[in-house]
């Protein structure tokens, strides 16, 4: 059911300074550039930037999954309770949240337009 951690998302209320700023510092253009997100592949991983995100609220974390309404069920019925409730973004993707039982944010995506590609590293957890 869950496909690994995939997206790490920043609020980004200036998205245009935000995406300049992190195409220079990770040295890849956007695969997604929308006006409200932008999405670039870093690793096999999705960094995003939210426009209609509040800074103070930090970054959040999405998992994987091939059918989020699945996901978000087997969610609630271990204990979460709902978050966000599940969004159409465009472009197929939906994405929605819980809380769990200790108040920790646990997002899930379902994104078919992420691929998420092998990388061949020697780095840690490879």
């Amino acid at each position: 059911m869950f496909l690994g951690l995939r997206s790490l998302i920043y609020p980004a209320p200036d998205i245009d300074k935000a995406k300049a700023w992190y195409t220079a510092v990770l040295g890849v253009e956007p695969y997604f550039d929308e006006e409200a997100y932008v999405g670039f592949d870093v690793g096999g991983f999705e960094l995003g930037l939210f426009r209609f995100g509040n800074p103070d609220d930090g970054p959040r974390t999405y998992m994987g999954v091939d059918d989020i309404d699945e996901a978000m069920t087997h969610l609630l019925a271990a204990g979460a309770t709902i978050d966000e409730e599940i969004n159409d973004v465009g472009d197929g993707i939906r994405m929605g949240s819980v809380r769990d039982p200790l108040g920790q944010h646990f997002g899930v995506i379902e994104n078919p337009v992420f691929v998420a590609k092998q990388v061949d590293s020697p780095g840690p957890g490879r």
